[in-house]
């Protein structure tokens, strides 16, 4: 497994950036001194290659500054995915990486789902905490569903809570 030691001896951290650069040229033959290290991939995360293997960069810089590996996953708080800032980074649970993630409903709130009940339109908000799926009621908008949601989100998730 890689350490922090061997990094620092590889790479170099730029933490206002959240860059890393090469110290030693890879055996490759095409990386030079100095360049930056790796490539955005189809998802939109910086993977870097080290000693045959691929790193998440999000995942290594946690490895540069504290000296150690994290224990869970490492959050973007602006869900810019290759936005690797020391200031954009934090230690989170599963349940806080999800909860700090963009709505995937078709009315764009977080949580929000339109229902046909007799003929009526109505929304309904619901939240998942770990593991567990909480109803929230049922709204006339969406807007009003997406309220209810944002205060179980803050209530439940705190800095990590996005509603929208």
């Amino acid at each position: 497994m890689l350490t922090a030691e061997r990094l620092r001896e590889l790479l170099t951290y730029a933490p206002e950036t959240g860059l890393f650069y090469w110290k030693v040229a890879p055996s490759n033959g095409r990386t030079v001194v100095g360049s930056v290290a790796g490539r955005v991939n189809d998802e939109g995360y910086r993977k870097i290659g080290i000693d045959g293997r691929v790193y998440a960069a999000h995942r290594l810089a946690y490895l540069y500054m504290p000296g150690e590996w994290p224990k869970e996953l490492i959050d973007h708080e602006n869900l810019a995915r290759d936005d690797n800032r020391w200031r954009n980074l934090r230690p989170a649970t599963r349940t806080q990486n999800k909860a700090n993630s963009l709505p995937r409903s078709a009315c764009g709130f977080k949580g929000v789902y339109i229902t046909k009940k007799r003929g009526k339109i109505r929304w309904r908000a619901q939240i998942r905490a770990e593991g567990h799926l909480h109803s929230l009621g049922y709204y006339g908008t969406p807007e009003e569903a997406n309220a209810a949601y944002a205060a179980a989100a803050d209530k439940l998730f705190g800095e990590f809570a996005r509603a929208a």
